[in-house]
């Protein structure tokens, strides 16, 4: 986020340059950003075959009344698009971890997702190693104060990206996941 060297960037004064703290604190965000989500990725997918997706995906799933959902509703607990849901639901279909089926609900048809029992009975065995990461990485390496002020920011950056999210088109007019 610095002037750009080639001349081809809008005037200095118009550019919103970030401080030097800013920038460091981007940076570090950055970082944070590049490191986590693969080392979780890599754990569950060591220790249990899934990724972290699927894992979302199965967590939402087991915390639902009657272990079920709406797959759009699925794709935005799960923080997902619709495409990245169903390449995920397919995977977990076929180790017989949830089943999917189209149904009729509220004068219209959509299709959801349950978790099935074999799909509870390996979330159940899933999550403690997955806590266990979680609380390596994370939990343990921050003072309670951190651990509140990560996800204060955390719940303050997803509730304005959802706020651009709205009217279906996020930051750049992209389509919101």
């Amino acid at each position: 986020m610095s002037p750009d060297t080639r001349g081809e960037s809008a005037p200095v004064d118009d550019a919103p340059w970030l401080t030097a703290d800013q920038q460091r604190d981007w940076r570090a965000l950055l970082g944070l950003l590049a490191i986590l989500p693969p080392a979780l990725d890599a754990q569950l997918k060591r220790d249990a075959g899934v990724n972290g997706f699927e894992y979302q995906v199965l967590a939402v799933l087991s915390e639902a009344p009657d272990r079920t959902v709406g797959l759009s509703d699925l794709a935005a607990l799960s923080q997902g698009s619709l495409s990245r849901l169903s390449h995920a639901i397919t995977r977990l279909e076929r180790s017989g971890l949830v089943g999917r089926r189209s149904c009729v609900n509220q004068g219209g048809r959509r299709a959801e997702a349950w978790l099935t029992d074999t799909g509870l009975a390996r979330l159940e065995d899933i999550a403690p190693g997955h806590a266990r990461e979680v609380r390596r990485l994370v939990i343990d390496v921050l003072s309670p104060e951190q651990l509140t002020a990560v996800s204060d920011a955390a719940r303050a950056i997803t509730t304005a990206y959802a706020a651009e999210c709205d009217g279906g088109q996020g930051l750049l007019g992209q389509s919101c996941p």
